[in-house]
């Protein structure tokens, strides 16, 4: 049983689009989800530098579009009825929703939009930002957070947690880490998931209040707790909410190796999640989908699982 999984915030590099739009069926569908999110994504993923692509009102909606691209190979000529699950991590679940079909290709578009848009403007609020911490003790962290006033922000599984706050905070944590642990600071422009972004998430609730919601027609996991949803308004409510809370990837992944997956297949920007995944799902085959090259491998490999 194949789980797709659609990557989060950091996985874009520049250029990456590039291979996709020599087909005229990815460019035409990129050109359209541009004028959906009203952003050059054409631009953005072939020209555009790393400082721009970081921008999280561009990242966002970047990284969705790319996704929903891979997706719109993966679960055509019904397919879709051959893979177990999907699930994505942190703005990646928006392209999860969609692959699931709780929302419209044109309305998640315009979701991301506004949830990079607010992410942004609440980012701008205060200097804060995020630090992966590697081969640390959890409670040890947690204890150290808390001394700090730091939030963990992303269980990642694999012994990686992302953690979150003010930026002499995090300093602080990298000059003193708990034993046996890195702390390496990420190029992201705020604290995402954790209070810092409560103003986003009051926007959103609003935007996301306006939106048609259909249930899932795929296994559909959630970062708040990794539990399978039947419930698409449900699902959209837990996904405006994770805006300011952390996100349980490890918990994503053990849900995966309790439903039995028996492999996993990452849409584009990829290889954070499939590194992830070699690390705590060990003997999981995985493919990261990185180039349309990429996407014949990925089709056998649903059939060979289904």
């Amino acid at each position: 049983m194949i789980v797709i999984v659609c990557p989060g915030q950091g996985s874009q590099t520049p250029g990456f689009l590039e291979p996709w739009l020599a087909e005229p069926r990815f460019q035409d569908m990129l050109e359209w989800m541009s004028n959906e999110a009203g952003l050059d994504l054409v631009a953005h993923g072939t020209v555009s530098d790393a400082d721009t692509i970081r921008d999280t009102a561009v990242a966002q909606p970047l990284i969705v579009a790319s996704g929903l691209l891979a997706l719109s190979a993966l679960l055509a000529d019904g397919r879709r009825k051959r893979v177990g699950g999907i699930a994505g991590h942190s703005v990646g679940e928006i392209t999860a929703a969609s692959g699931a079909a709780i929302l419209t290709p044109g309305d998640a578009l315009r979701l991301v939009r506004e949830r990079g848009n607010a992410m942004a403007d609440a980012a701008a609020i205060t200097a804060t930002g995020m630090s992966a911490v590697l081969g640390a003790d959890e409670d040890e962290l947690l204890a150290r957070l808390d001394e700090l006033d730091l939030e963990p922000a992303n269980f990642n599984g694999g012994g990686q947690i992302v953690v979150a706050g003010d930026l002499d905070a995090l300093a602080a944590l990298k000059e003193a880490p708990p034993a046996k642990a890195r702390v390496i600071p990420l190029q992201v422009a705020g604290a995402f998931h954790t209070r810092y972004m409560q103003p986003a998430v009051e926007r959103l609730t609003a935007v996301a209040a306006a939106l048609d919601a259909n249930d899932p027609n795929l296994r559909l996991w959630t970062n708040k707790d990794g539990s399978a949803q039947t419930s698409g308004r449900g699902f959209i409510d837990l996904m405006v909410g994770q805006v300011s809370s952390p996100v349980r990837w490890d918990l994503c992944m053990n849900s995966f190796s309790e439903a039995g997956i028996t492999g996993l297949i990452e849409v584009t920007p990829s290889g954070a999640l499939t590194g992830l995944a070699r690390r705590a799902l060990k003997g999981v085959p995985t493919l990261a989908i990185k180039t349309p090259d990429d996407l014949p491998e990925a089709l056998q490999m649903i059939d060979d699982h289904a």
